[in-house]
């Protein structure tokens, strides 16, 4: 559980100063008070008293998972720190545990309870039908209750940008990409990556690969499997690869490491840069934002001002909701020519495709 983080300390100040009188054998009538300070009221904590709840449904990986789990919970941080929410958090570690994790928030009178994932599908239809006085707030999915609002990214509008700057530091004029499973959702992220590499370079060869098949949940968390890919790609002259995978990119970035100079692995959801280590941010060019930690802030900042209802929103890039991390430096060169793309984006002028 997060805990609300207040002032929980209060600076005192007092500076008195006196000349010293009478009973040191001076007159009363010469005693006097130069200074006088009083003591500084405590400060209270912004969040006492507020009895507001979220919580927080992780899916599988949860927690440290690097991307998906960690943006979301990035989101929740601020609004326990903003909001004056107490976060309370549960992970799946399988797909048994999901329903029962969300009736557990329920129960425990968290208002919104939020599920982190499209895996979520059938246990929060049931859930919130069952409990049409709490809201849910459910990332990637798609349910029409007046108690739901669902949460969407245009995942193919970042991985265009991603796959624009892969096409321009490319010195092979190889990339790949490798998807965790087979579903629409990821589609999206290999659509928008092909179509942005393409529009630098329509000759550009992209090497395409999922981990499992849909309702395959072990694509998310097969680093070993990724790196296997990669490695095979690195060796055969494909100097970026993209993943889309979960935990499993962790992989791809140790396979970008071993195969030396000149290779690169681009992150996906958070900025994966921040979290590597030294070693390893040499070989992340970048990563596709996608700022699951603003829906979950903004779906808990509607709840508490009175907004209840259900209800479809699209994080896209002209409201920020994905993109492209820039950490490291290594895109300062072609910042001006992906800037441009993106703008064409917002404007309609390219319209990026969701299926590749």
């Amino acid at each position: 559980m997060t805990k609300r983080k207040g002032i929980k300390s209060a600076v005192l100040a007092i500076a008195a100063f006196a000349l010293i009188a009478g009973a040191c054998g001076g007159s009363s009538d010469t005693a006097t008070e130069e200074t006088t300070a009083e003591t500084a009221a405590p400060a209270t904590d912004p969040c006492e008293g507020s009895e507001l709840k979220l919580g927080l449904a992780f899916d599988t990986g949860g927690r440290g998972d690097g991307t998906f789990n960690d943006s979301a919970a990035r989101g929740a941080e601020q609004a326990a720190t903003e909001l004056c929410y107490t976060v309370q958090e549960l992970e799946a570690t399988s797909d048994d545990d999901r329903k029962p994790n969300l009736e557990a928030l329920v129960a425990a009178g968290n208002n919104p309870v939020i599920a982190v994932g499209f895996a979520f599908g059938g246990a929060i239809e049931e859930v919130a039908a069952a409990n049409p006085n709490v809201t849910f707030g459910w990332v990637d999915g798609y349910l029409d209750l007046p108690n739901v609002k669902t949460l969407g990214f245009s995942e193919q509008e970042g991985s265009f940008l991603v796959g624009a700057a892969a096409a321009l530091k490319s010195a092979s004029g190889t990339i790949g990409f490798i998807g965790g499973q087979e579903i629409d959702l990821i589609k999206r992220f290999e659509a928008g990556y092909i179509a942005g590499a393409k529009a630098v370079n329509p000759d550009i060869k992209v090497e395409s690969k999922y981990l499992g098949a849909a309702g395959d949940n072990a694509a998310w968390g097969s680093p070993d499997k990724a790196k296997e890919i990669a490695m095979s790609w690195y060796k055969k002259g494909a100097d970026i690869v993209y993943t889309a995978a979960g935990g499993s990119g962790a992989g791809t970035i140790e396979a970008a490491v071993e195969a030396g100079e000149g290779k690169w692995a681009i992150g996906v959801d958070s900025d994966q840069y921040l979290t590597a280590t030294p070693e390893q941010q040499a070989h992340i060019l970048t990563s596709m934002l996608k700022r699951v930690d603003v829906s979950v802030f903004l779906a808990a900042k509607a709840v508490k001002e009175g907004d209840v209802t259900g209800g479809f929103k699209v994080f896209d890039l002209k409201t920020d909701g994905v993109g492209y991390a820039t950490s490291g430096g290594f895109l300062d060169d072609v910042a001006d020519q992906l800037e441009a793309f993106k703008a064409k984006i917002v404007s309609g002028e390219i319209v990026v495709p969701t299926k590749p």
